[in-house]
């Protein structure tokens, strides 16, 4: 039995509850992955390599140092360095690595919760899971899989590009200061903390949109569960990091909901809906790349459209365009002060797990945001709700004592 079958199979057990006793894996490695994934990287060896290279690509493409080939020629990945960043699975000829499936574990969870189970959806979520599929219908989906509800992590990208424009206002004051920008990506980040080290001074201590997500809803409501579902595998690594473990219990790929929809026969589009959308344009770009960039440029122009240092910004989408962005800011030639970095190209739409091609994400994405009642998170009033929600009163609170959206750097 291949991987594929073995998790076809089991996924349908877990789905129908219907079936004979799990099936005899051709390699019971495989079993233990799917039922303890976070027992291992998130990239799986789903069979021998057959590459003969000294150096194999997947290991010439991982810029973490995660990948080794054991003495007897076989392939290993060490889940101390996998960043999930996949540049290895795409690398691989032979098929024999894959990206981890949480499914199994997740679902289980689900049905065990003594608390309300949420699913966090990623802002790159419009059309992936069928043209017709609206957010409300989206959310009435996640409710027939036994979800209390669906959050929109796009709320909580307007929470974070607020805090990042308030600490642009505030730090850069002359024309040699810049910023990187450590919303949204995981990739962008452990390439600095692991790579590029001697930039982090540059980089506020904000966590991502999705842990920002998880801890609130956990600060709220203690006994609840949190799924992230996303594009990304990157973000499966991110939930693991020791100063972020616990604010997410466990990262699914928009692939791998479709896999869990199918399964249990439903179909969203058919749905009723079910809306409550809180977020504005500007949470809702972070899903193309220099959606960050145009969220806090606007947000810093609308808090202080008097400040003699105007906000310049600068992107750069997948891995060999970041190196090159990076080592111009390392050699001194700056046209910008606040520097964007995205894992995939075209941003999260062009993640390793998007259902859609990435052009098609985009505009969807664009579509959404224009859509959106407010414009940055300075109009949002829930933006405003939710921070007094959790006790912040005053900007000089959220700045100075924002801890639960705040990581170790």
């Amino acid at each position: 039995m291949t991987f594929e079958e073995l998790y076809r199979s089991m996924l349908n057990r877990a789905v129908t509850g219907e079936g004979a006793a799990p099936p005899e894996p051709a390699d019971p490695r495989h079993l233990d992955c799917l039922l303890n994934p976070l027992n291992c990287a998130p990239v799986w060896r789903i069979k021998d390599c057959a590459c003969a290279d000294a150096e194999p690509p997947c290991a010439a493409a991982c810029l973490f140092g995660a990948i080794v080939r054991g003495p007897d020629g076989s392939v290993s990945i060490d889940p101390g360095r996998c960043a999930g960043c996949s540049a290895c699975v795409e690398a691989c000829k032979s098929g024999a690595l894959t990206a981890s499936r949480d499914v199994l574990p997740a679902l289980d969870a689900i049905k065990r919760a003594e608390g309300p189970a949420y699913a966090l959806i990623a802002p790159a979520f419009l059309g992936q899971f069928s043209a017709g599929v609206t957010p409300g219908k989206l959310r009435s989906a996640f409710k027939a899989l036994g979800f209390e509800g669906m959050v929109e992590v796009a709320l909580f990208a307007d929470v974070l590009t607020l805090k990042e424009a308030l600490e642009f206002d505030r730090n850069i004051t002359r024309e040699e200061d810049y910023q990187l920008t450590s919303c949204c990506c995981p990739m962008w980040i452990a390439m600095l903390k692991k790579v590029y080290r001697e930039l982090m001074p540059h980089v506020p201590g904000a966590v991502s949109p999705m842990v920002a997500a998880g801890r609130t809803i956990k600060q709220l409501h203690p006994d609840a569960l949190t799924v992230f579902v996303g594009p990304c595998v990157a973000k499966k690594a991110e939930a693991r990091e020791p100063d972020l473990k616990g604010a997410i219990d466990f990262v699914l790929t928009f692939r791998e909901v479709r896999d869990i929809f199918e399964a249990a026969d439903i179909r969203p589009e058919e749905l009723e809906e079910d809306g409550r959308d809180h977020s504005s344009r500007a949470g809702r770009i972070y899903a193309r790349a220099g959606g960050v960039s145009d969220a806090v440029r606007m947000t810093v122009e609308q808090l202080n459209p008097g400040r003699p240092i105007r906000i310049r910004t600068e992107v750069a989408s997948g891995i060999p365009a970041c190196r090159a962005m990076i080592d111009s800011i390392r050699s001194g030639n700056r046209g910008a002060n606040f520097f964007e970095g995205m894992g995939c190209v075209g941003g999260c739409v062009g993640g390793p797990k998007a259902v859609l091609d990435r052009e098609t994400g985009r505009e969807n994405v664009e579509r959404y945001g224009d859509e959106a009642e407010y414009a940055t998170p300075l109009h949002n009033p829930y933006v405003l709700e939710l921070l007094q929600r959790l006790g912040f009163e005053t900007v000089e609170e959220f700045l100075e004592k924002s801890d639960i959206f705040d990581r170790e750097l």
